[in-house]
């Protein structure tokens, strides 16, 4: 089986994981916690749901072969499953 050294992948799977964090921190501190506290304007669903609807949108972009142009919704969606994690370990307001 060809592939990624292993030492090579480690590598990969650090950096991207810091890259991740770096998102994830600038876009929390960004939009004041918004996922963790939302606002509530219309809907009434909990943070975690929250998350989930998010998950089931980037899901749904990624079947249908529908991305924004821009964006990374890999990205995007290991990012919302880190927050999701996040929240199960009682990061909730």
């Amino acid at each position: 089986m060809s592939g990624v050294p292993s030492a090579t992948m480690q590598t990969h799977i650090k950096a991207v994981c810091e890259d991740l964090q770096s998102m994830l921190l600038a876009k929390n501190a960004s939009y004041g916690n918004s996922v963790a506290e939302p606002l509530r304007v219309f809907s009434r669903a909990t943070a975690e749901e929250g998350i989930q609807v998010r998950i089931d949108d980037k899901l749904s972009r990624l079947a249908r072969g529908s991305e924004y142009p821009g964006d990374d919704t890999v990205i995007d969606l290991a990012g919302y499953l880190v927050l999701l994690l996040a929240m199960r370990r009682g990061a909730k307001p």
